[in-house]
């Protein structure tokens, strides 16, 4: 999970719920200020997002998923003590509707 410097949507949602069962918390962060639908998120604010448990997950979007996987390495060095992810796509391939539906992961 966290050998990918990316996730894609479906990632996304099948990582935050196996991470909240341990207790881990993955937050979103809008680096855009264009909110997403359906989903929760916070803007880009370095401050409040220090106020989050150690070993949490930041998981940055923009439009396109380009230059949050560019500033990777720079959010990384910024909150060393956070796992840092950027959305695969970005805004752009956003899906508001898209559900995990647990009896297909089930079969695989």
């Amino acid at each position: 999970m966290f050998d990918k410097i990316e996730w894609t949507q479906q990632e996304l949602l099948k990582y935050s719920k196996i991470l909240e069962q341990q207790n881990i918390k993955v937050i979103l962060i809008d680096t855009i200020l264009k909110p997403m639908n359906n989903i929760e998120s916070i803007t880009y604010n370095p401050y409040e997002m220090k106020e989050y448990p150690n070993g949490s997950v930041f998981v940055f979007y923009c439009d396109t998923g380009k230059t949050t996987k560019e500033r990777l390495n720079y959010y990384k060095q910024k909150f060393p003590d956070y796992k840092c992810v950027s959305l695969k796509g970005g805004r752009g391939y956003w899906r508001p509707n898209m559900q995990l539906i647990d009896e297909i992961e089930k079969n695989v």
